[in-house]
């Protein structure tokens, strides 16, 4: 217990200082060390592990939509960058550039990507000439660089992971669809998989994607009741397309620009996880993304019998992600550390259990414990695991639902605002004015405009003029 003791008081209240809580756990759980180059991080075994579980589970649903997976250069010659205006204004500031190769100065200096829709665009542009050749839709697992001023770990680094999908269409009604149904595979990953429920919607006109002509969004709370974007996904229409020159014959034997999209999830996800669900003993994690399922633990290993039916145990749960701690520190010190870790059931077994023929298993999240059978460990822990997760999923939809407030007038909305309490709804013009003015004001952003709308009232809540849309605003990280 004193293992244990130690071990929590080395991370810092979440109601003290959520902030600090956040950058303990991710220390103190091993997903992450700070690397020598600022604003960049070394993402532990511990930490890969998890995007390793995204990887898998995302892939798996990009290739059920048909998508398919390729790997372009990470550099972008300027010329190329420079062909969209739009697009190379947005990402200018956050820009790192290459000028010289080995001992010799580039006649073209070269950036890093930071993202790589202008690849892309040159790629398509030999490969699509016929309404044959479309629809192109390819996605690439990569990092991308932003020189970013202030840097957390993976919420916000120079250099992060991610996936970017990159598609290619006849028709911009079938671009709107691909972008769309991209939006709605991130939406169903992050509930189903990461137990987070998130706001589907529109990015307005001021936060849209640089070039694009429609973003979309998913948007998260955490439990400090800040927003987090958490994935992306942009039609571009044909912008693209006109100032790369991609063409293709159509079925009339004319040419035809073709209509694009992009959509992205980052290793962001995983800082969403943790600030969704970890507590003051560190990480929670949902069973689907648990890179440990389940740790069975001997009790006094030493007495006869104890670490030979440990490792039964262990051999009948190999279904699930499971691992032996025999290790020789105390039970204490391991029941600290693997929650710690999140792992989502601890398996306890020792002499006076195995006379009574019964095991204790522990949920994380709660810290229930339940006796169980030997003879039913395998089927408990699997009935188990689903309802963790389950459960994990509607705690979060209750904190999303009692801390979402709707505001008709701005002195209701600043009353909402005066601490950070969640998301609230508010009507809004479409003027650009109004949105400016309550983020100087109120430090408060417009997350997006959600697909499902609600008439609060009929007037804006900055100006009173009529309102054209229900939009949920927050304060973000």
């Amino acid at each position: 217990m004193a293992d244990q003791k130690k071990m929590v008081s080395e991370i810092t209240s979440m109601d003290e200082d959520f902030t600090q809580w956040y950058t303990d756990v991710v220390i103190k759980a091993g997903l992450i060390s700070y690397s020598n180059i600022k604003g960049c991080m070394v993402i532990k075994p511990e930490g890969y592990a998890i995007w390793e579980l995204i990887q898998k589970h995302l892939d798996a649903r990009f290739k059920a939509t048909g998508v398919r997976n390729a790997y372009l250069p990470m550099f972008i010659p300027e010329s190329l960058l420079q062909k969209e205006k739009d697009h190379v204004e947005g990402f200018a500031p956050e820009v790192a550039w290459v000028t010289q190769g080995g001992i010799e100065t580039l006649s073209e200096r070269f950036c890093v990507r930071p993202t790589s829709e202008t690849l892309f665009c040159d790629y398509y542009k030999g490969e699509i000439h016929s309404y044959k050749d479309l629809p192109q839709v390819l996605n690439q697992w990569c990092s991308v660089v932003r020189w970013e001023k202030e840097t957390r770990p993976f919420l916000r680094s120079r250099e992060f992971l991610w996936q970017e999908g990159h598609t290619a269409h006849a028709t911009m009604e079938e671009a709107e669809e691909r972008t769309v149904q991209m939006l709605n595979v991130y939406a169903d990953f992050l509930e189903q998989d990461m137990a987070i429920p998130v706001i589907k919607g529109q990015k307005t006109e001021k936060e849209k994607f640089a070039g694009a002509e429609h973003t979309y969004t998913v948007e998260a709370l955490m439990h400090d009741c800040r927003a987090l974007q958490s994935a992306t996904s942009h039609n571009f229409g044909d912008g693209f397309a006109k100032a790369f020159g991609i063409q293709y014959a159509g079925k009339d034997n004319k040419l035809h620009h073709v209509f694009q999209t992009s959509w992205g999830l980052t290793t962001r996800t995983i800082g969403a996880m943790i600030m969704v669900h970890g507590d003051n003993e560190g990480l929670v994690m949902p069973p689907k993304i648990a890179p440990t399922q389940v740790v069975v633990i001997p009790i006094q290993q030493k007495k006869e019998g104890v670490l030979d039916c440990a490792q039964k145990l262990y051999e009948s749960l190999n279904d699930f992600r499971v691992k032996l701690d025999d290790t020789d520190r105390s039970p204490g010190f391991k029941f600290a550390e693997h929650e710690m870790h999140g792992i989502p059931v601890r398996v306890e077994i020792g002499p006076k259990d195995m006379e009574q023929g019964k095991c204790v298993l522990v949920r994380r999240d709660t810290r229930e414990k339940i006796e169980c059978s030997l003879d039913n460990v395998h089927d408990t822990v699997a009935q188990l695991l689903d309802t963790i997760q389950s459960d994990m999923l509607q705690r979060a939809k209750d904190h999303l639902k009692n801390h979402t407030f709707a505001a008709k007038t701005i002195d209701e909305f600043a009353e909402d605002f005066k601490e950070t309490k969640g998301f609230v709804k508010a009507m809004w013009c479409g003027c650009r004015e109004c949105e400016d003015k309550i983020k100087e004001d109120y430090n408060v952003t417009s997350r997006c405009i959600p697909f499902e709308q609600e008439e609060i009232s009929d007037k804006c809540v900055v100006c009173g003029k009529p309102a054209t849309k229900m939009v949920y605003w927050g304060r973000a990280y």
